[in-house]
């Protein structure tokens, strides 16, 4: 049996679809059994913990074959991360008790830089896992293509997408949420020993002017990428209810300076499988 963790998120549903399609049982875990109903339906054992509760937790993950960690995201932590520092405590304490098989734990691309940045987060669960008794995969995915919704209405209304990540021209490993979750599932029934990185990207990487000539496809209209400048950044993103914005900056300066990237050669890094137009056919069909 599998334990997942984000079930009722894109990732973690695909990978508990995934794993479903290849016959195995999955528990799935939650903070409120009512969103889990449809889980059920498909046959999984539906638990409620939430991610900085360790006794729920290690319940949670007992007897488990494998265990898939999705470490919730806070886009505007507090200094020091003691959020996440929170949930961490709580995973590797259950993880310690209830000693599963196997472990996977959604990382990210970048979780080894030392500047600190919105993606610390990662680096702090990496860091605490480490030395588990069991085997445990960091899965450290790209940029994810989904974040494309956030343009999906500029890119019809205007013709314009405004972007964070620059220049123009340069591509960024991006991947979709589906290839991320059905890459955790093949890894979580793999046999392995102590600690491993696996980095994943999609077919090709983007730029954001890869991005609007992809938008231009889908909605059979010219569009185009336009910088938002970094210094307007600050105000824009407290505008939007930011209370510190700096680690959000970071993370953006991160990918546009290259000290957010990955650390293995391309020869090395996983592919997807599902192209950017694919997603942002769906993104846009979505947003109606």
């Amino acid at each position: 049996m599998y334990a997942i963790t984000g079930i009722t998120g894109k990732v973690g549903g695909a990978v508990a679809r995934t794993l479903l399609a290849a016959g195995q049982p999955v528990r799935a875990v939650v903070r409120d059994a009512a969103r889990a109903r449809s889980w059920a339906e498909r046959g999984c054992e539906v638990v409620t913990a939430d991610m900085d509760d360790e006794a729920a937790l290690t319940a949670a993950f007992e007897g488990a074959q494998g265990v898939f960690i999705l470490p919730p995201s806070d886009f505007d932590p507090s200094p020091g991360f003691p959020e996440a520092r929170a949930v961490i405590d709580a995973v590797r304490g259950a993880l310690q008790s209830a000693a599963p098989g196997k472990v996977v734990c959604l990382s990210t691309i970048g979780a080894q830089a030392t500047e600190i940045n919105l993606l610390t987060q990662r680096t702090l669960m990496e860091q605490a896992l480490q030395d588990l008794p069991m085997p445990v995969t960091f899965l450290r995915p790209g940029w994810f293509m989904e974040n494309a919704a956030w343009d999906v209405a500029p890119a019809r209304d205007t013709g314009v997408i405004p972007s964070f990540l620059q220049p123009l021209d340069k591509a960024v490993p991006m991947v979709a949420t589906a290839d991320v979750g059905r890459v955790a599932a093949q890894l979580l029934q793999q046999t392995w020993r102590g600690v491993r990185v696996v980095e994943l990207e999609g077919p090709q990487r983007v730029s954001p002017n890869d991005l609007a000539e992809a938008f231009a496809q889908v909605l059979g209209r010219p569009v185009r990428a336009e910088v938002v400048l970094r210094e307007t950044w600050g105000e824009l993103f407290r505008s939007q209810g930011t209370t510190d914005p700096l680690p959000r900056m970071r993370m953006l300066d991160g990918f546009n300076e290259g000290f957010i990237a990955f650390e293995s050669d391309e020869a090395d890094i996983v592919k997807g499988e599902v192209e950017l137009e694919t997603v942002l056919r769906g993104l846009v069909s979505q947003a109606g």
